[in-house]
């Protein structure tokens, strides 16, 4: 198994704990007024999560592929670029959960650069989805993009809901 796996599925634990414990038991996000935007930036990052979690669990993207799976890494180093600024702007965030995200970025880095190997090597192949199996790993990372994917929706809706509500009424 690719040592990226290892770090995904780790990256995924991690992301899941600071959802569970930061973001819903003692924050409450989706019940703040003011916490539309970060909820809205959460839920873009679920979704490409769900799909990194989903396209490396059973493929490896060769030749002009590469490029769908850079896009993705990409768009999740903007997005936590700038949650952190909206984080910083609309609450003071407690020391575990500071701790956390510096964990999350460390993994985030030694993510990209594994993946960013793998996608070396796979750039020099033809253009094709390769099919792989990583036994539990795999199965263990699709349950991730599933529940990924549910917490994105579950996010949007709340930033939705918010960005309709002043948080003076509430």
């Amino acid at each position: 198994m690719p040592p990226y796996v290892y770090v995904l599925l780790l990256h995924g634990g991690l992301g899941f704990l600071d959802i569970i414990v930061n973001h819903e038991l003692l924050a409450k996000l989706p019940k703040r007024g003011d916490a539309a935007s970060e909820e809205a930036l959460h839920a873009a990052r679920e979704t490409i999560f769900a799909l990194l979690f989903g396209c490396l669990a059973w493929y490896q993207w060769h030749g002009a592929w590469v490029w769908f799976v850079a896009a993705l890494l990409l768009a999740e180093v903007i997005v936590s670029a700038y949650d952190v600024i909206v984080e910083g702007d609309t609450r003071v965030l407690p020391v575990p959960e500071r701790v956390l995200h510096l964990l999350l970025f460390i993994s985030l880095g030694v993510l990209i650069t594994l993946i960013g190997y793998a996608l070396v090597w796979w750039h020099a192949d033809a253009t094709a989805l390769v099919r792989v199996d990583y036994g539990w790993a795999s199965w263990v990372l699709t349950g991730m993009s599933v529940l990924s994917l549910v917490w994105a929706v579950r996010d949007g809706v709340a930033a939705g809901r918010r960005e309709k509500i002043p948080a003076s009424i509430e």
